[in-house]
């Protein structure tokens, strides 16, 4: 445990230090706020990608089974909404496993653009759809889909539609979801389209237990945080220094995901010190829960409107179909 006044590297080394990166910059910037805090994307590391997948397994999870049910039964529906030789674009492709349902449905599709930040896992999905799928052009992007982005070339004339799984547009504050679904309205166009996995505000039981699995995934997911900044920016976090905390925020409606510091410590970080205090903690996520009203008024805002809403056996989570308003 590094206490605060433990210095291992002098000031003139840390004086010496070439100006942060772009990445460095954005952690520092979040980990030197009065409120500590961290963004979700970095989670998605190989490692953390392939927890996420086990996340996924997890009993206590049921964002991912509900989803699929609803995909599942309502498939052919949503393909009929979107229409013929249609341009699919998915914000976060993932494992890749709920746009086949998709693909499957759909008549004729021109165009699959996955977008994930892991590049390795991307490549993979991209080449397994591509031999599945030979008439449709794949063409993947790596890239933070929370910023702009320039998609490559589509055919001409497909109908361009959103695909955004998951309840990840819960990550973002109402603030930022509105923006955010401004960004693809203005990337599908006029006549485009969104389909979009919410999920439903429901017991704070079943919410806590989601976020805190029995098996430790989670938690692992949470903290391996701190593993890839030790790598990618020569942090020096002592990981087993920090455990996972997750709970339901009822009046703001969202789970929120935090580290916490189980001592008074100094952490280097791009030639800074961060000092964090017993029970201090980082911000890595927020999850969202909906209901109708906060779902009309997000995506209203953002100039959608929503066409049909699915939800799964236990009204746990709604896949919406939105199309572009005026």
């Amino acid at each position: 445990m590094r206490r605060p006044g433990d210095h291992s590297r002098t000031e003139a080394a840390r004086r010496d230090q070439p100006a942060p990166s772009p990445l460095a910059a954005e952690v520092l910037r979040g980990l030197q706020s009065e409120r500590k805090t961290l963004p979700p994307k970095l989670f998605y590391d190989a490692a953390g990608a392939a927890l996420f997948e086990r996340i996924c397994e997890q009993p206590e999870y049921y964002p991912t089974r509900a989803e699929l049910e609803i995909l599942e039964a309502r498939a052919p529906e949503i393909a009929e909404l979107a229409g013929p030789r249609c341009a699919l674009i998915e914000y976060g492709s993932g494992a890749g496993v709920k746009v086949t349902l998709l693909l499957d449905a759909m008549e004729r599709p021109a165009a699959y653009v996955p977008i994930d930040i892991s590049r390795d896992q991307l490549c993979t999905v991209a080449a397994d759809l591509a031999a599945s799928y030979p008439d449709v052009a794949v063409r993947p992007l790596c890239g933070d889909y929370s910023q702009p982005l320039e998609l490559p070339p589509l055919p001409p004339g497909a109908r361009r539609v959103g695909f955004f799984p998951g309840s990840t547009i819960g990550n973002f504050h109402p603030a930022e979801a509105t923006a955010f679904l401004r960004r693809i309205r203005r990337t599908v166009g006029t006549d485009g389209a969104l389909i979009l996995g919410v999920d439903r505000r429901k017991d704070a039981a079943v919410l806590d237990a989601a976020y805190n699995d029995a098996s430790g995934v989670t938690a692992a997911f949470n903290l391996n945080l701190l593993t890839r900044l030790n790598r990618e920016l020569g942090a020096d976090f002592e990981v087993e220094c920090f455990a996972h905390r997750a709970f339901f925020n009822s009046a703001a409606s969202r789970v929120e995901m935090h580290l916490v510091s189980l001592d008074d410590q100094e952490v280097h970080v791009a030639g800074s010190t961060i000092r964090f205090e017993p029970g201090e903690t980082i911000w890595t996520e927020s999850s969202y829960k909906y209901d109708a009203e906060r779902l009309d008024s997000v995506v209203g805002s953002a100039g959608f409107r929503v066409r049909m809403r699915w939800t799964d056996s236990e009204d746990r989570f709604w896949v919406a179909f939105l199309e572009a308003a005026d």
